[in-house]
């Protein structure tokens, strides 16, 4: 088992093992689904019966049955549907938060600008710019770039993403009572965090394959001068921008930013296509697999935009596409992520061409993920220039 990325291990064992084998992993029997196929069938077809969220010591420390993310049975339905319709009432996926992110992606350009042209991390930046997103929703206030108290928190999230991807963490009737501070203040935890990480890291991959495939950056900006100008984008401007949406979209699903998805559980005694599996397994739906299955996408391994173009380069969706997951425990932020993709990828590239590091190719950039519950990019510096 590669303890770093277990997902590869896991990708490896389906080839020979199938769609569905079990493994043990210390004390724990985990069932694991591979392909589109499967996984649809198990977490879409059979959404009630996979619906639940395994039992991991460590998440369970953490969130103490609280929250979204990592509670089970009736506190989790409760604070689902409270999250999505309280979201949908702060405005996700209408105007109003449309109009933060724009005004943020002004605030990241204006810092990034800065910079005066020398190789940059954007890891931190790029955090503190989706985080502020979710901050203005949940908060109602934007924290500046260098904000001590800012900055640890965004330093503290990405530490316990990292140390959660270790191997080491593998060892009430009544609605009214679920609506109490602790399960408030794990919903809000599990919204900043996973919404913070997850975006600002296919973003930041989005930037780094833009540097490593230069014709691909150059053919988005000449759309987005075509269809923009230099007005800045907004959602409206999707339905003119097939190329940059399909790039989009490939980014997410080369990036790969959650391989493992979290772990699923079995709320009952279920038969998967002839497998006989107990109330209360421990499923682990392989993302990975869907987003690289062979039989759904021309070139799985590469970086390759025309997944989504049909030949006259029209946008099309794919059905294997699941970066956000599927069924009961799709990501309640899907709406909104998608919405900060194509706004602050469409402003970076549109303000800035984006260049390797002095005495480093466009060839020599390094994909190879970096290790955590999530699967940013390594650690790198990168070149920035203000376009005309």
């Amino acid at each position: 088992m590669d303890l770093k990325r277990p997902s590869r291990t896991l990708l490896e064992l389906s080839e020979t093992y199938g769609p569905v084998f079990s493994i043990q992993m210390g004390f724990t029997k985990m069932v694991v689904l591979s392909g589109y196929e499967m996984v649809k069938e198990a977490l879409v077809n059979q959404a009630d019966a996979f619906a639940d969220r395994a039992q991991v010591p460590a998440f369970e420390e953490l969130s103490r049955g609280n929250g979204i993310l990592f509670s089970h049975g009736e506190n989790w339905k409760v604070m689902r549907r409270f999250a999505l319709s309280t979201l949908r009432d702060l405005g996700m996926g209408k105007r109003v938060i449309e109009d933060q992110i724009v005004e943020e992606c002004g605030h990241l350009i204006k810092n990034i600008d800065s910079q005066k042209g020398k190789p940059i991390d954007l890891t931190m930046i790029m955090n503190a710019a989706v985080a502020n997103v979710i901050v203005s929703i949940l908060l109602g206030e934007r924290f500046g770039y260098e904000d001590p108290r800012f900055t640890r928190l965004l330093h503290l999230i990405n530490e316990t993403i990292k140390l959660a991807g270790t191997p080491s963490v593998m060892e009430k009737s009544d609605t009214k009572s679920y609506f109490n501070t602790d399960n408030f203040k794990s919903l809000i935890s599990n919204l900043f965090s996973a919404g913070m990480d997850t975006t600002s890291s296919t973003l930041r991959w989005g930037i780094l394959l833009m540097t490593k495939y230069p014709k691909i950056q150059q053919k988005v900006q000449e759309e987005i001068e075509k269809v923009l100008g230099s007005n800045p984008p907004r959602i409206e401007h999707r339905s003119k921008m097939p190329y940059t949406v399909a790039v989009v979209h490939e980014i997410q699903r080369f990036a790969n930013i959650l391989p493992m998805d979290l772990p699923h559980a079995t709320t009952m005694d279920v038969t998967l296509k002839g497998y006989f599996i107990p109330k209360g397994t421990y499923i682990i739906p392989l993302l990975a697999s869907v987003l690289k299955d062979k039989s759904q996408w021309e070139k799985p391994d590469a970086f390759y935009p025309k997944h989504f173009l049909d030949a006259e380069g029209k946008f099309v969706k794919n059905k294997a596409f699941m970066p956000f997951s599927a069924g009961r425990r799709m990501c309640v932020g899907e709406t909104l992520a998608k919405m900060e993709l194509f706004l602050f990828f469409t402003s970076l590239l549109q303000r800035f061409n984006w260049h390797p590091a002095p005495g480093v190719s466009s060839s020599d950039l390094d994909l190879t993920p970096a290790v955590g519950l999530t699967s940013g990019p390594m650690p790198h510096k990168i070149c920035v220039a203000a376009r005309a």
